[in-house]
């Protein structure tokens, strides 16, 4: 396989949908998307109660779909090896994929790695090699957790152009956005600490350096891989934040402020 594989590796609303997005569109940058997501007890990505493991209290787990038990996934490690890289990879050889931290026991356990390293389980993936490590971040944990709190009530994940602010019925609940605000900054302290403890100096790239200039962040992944950053396309997205996320996210941060919450 060609030496331009690469992983986004990032949190759940830190803008990465955009930059994939943007790098599938060039042809020359594999297909990468969340192939890492999918429970194999469920063939399913978690479900918005899955967010809330443990949490009680029936404000925030009314909002919420009920699970979907789904169907069991019983390839084994070579066929699903086999199944994610066809999958990511173009017709120059570059392969192309998004990993979220919370996605990682399920990444080592497909690759059936026993000492439990993520390096390892990557590199099982890439024949002993490492991949390109993008990382995709966003400095604002407050804007994203909004993001995800709507997300995960709606299940819109993306703009979808169709829905006005009053529609997507989303309810704005302090605690729900505490918890995911919880995770999301547990996450990215998780990639941080394990780029320091690798040794990986990885390609950065903040939200708001990604929203500001998508085609810019994209051309510097292309030349990360050894591609034409010219290829860089418009952006194919627009950013799903809008006057109703600003008005929660400054809502929140009222609330957090006399809670206590994450912030």
């Amino acid at each position: 396989m060609s030496s331009g594989n690469y992983i986004v590796c990032a949190s759940q609303r830190s803008g990465s949908t955009l930059l994939v997005e943007s790098l599938a569109q060039t042809g020359v940058a594999g297909r990468p998307e969340e192939y890492f997501q999918y429970y194999a007890s469920s063939s399913q990505a978690p479900q918005p109660r899955e967010w809330f493991s443990g949490v009680t209290d029936p404000e925030i787990l009314d909002l919420l779909d009920p699970l979907d038990r789904g169907t069991v996934d019983t390839r084994d490690a070579r066929q699903w090896r086999s199944d994610i890289l066809a999958a990511g990879q173009t017709g120059n050889g570059v392969w192309g994929g998004k990993l979220m931290w919370n996605q990682t026991p399920l990444l080592i356990s497909r690759t059936h790695v026993a000492t439990g390293s993520l390096r390892t389980a990557i590199r099982t993936l890439f024949d002993g090699q490492d991949p390109v490590f993008v990382h995709v971040y966003r400095n604002d944990v407050v804007a994203q957790a909004v993001s995800m709190w709507r997300a995960v009530q709606t299940r819109v994940w993306r703009d979808a152009g169709h829905a006005t602010d009053a529609e997507d019925g989303a309810v704005y609940h302090a605690g729900g956005i505490a918890h995911l605000a919880g995770i999301l900054a547990a996450q990215e302290r998780a990639w941080r600490d394990w780029f320091a403890a690798e040794e990986i100096e990885p390609l950065d790239i903040e939200f708001v350096e990604l929203v500001k200039d998508p085609t810019k962040a994209t051309a510097r992944v292309l030349e990360a891989i050894g591609q034409d950053p010219a290829l860089a396309p418009p952006p194919p997205l627009k950013p799903q934040s809008n006057a109703r996320s600003k008005e929660w996210a400054a809502r929140y941060r009222d609330d957090a402020t006399r809670n206590g919450y994450p912030q």
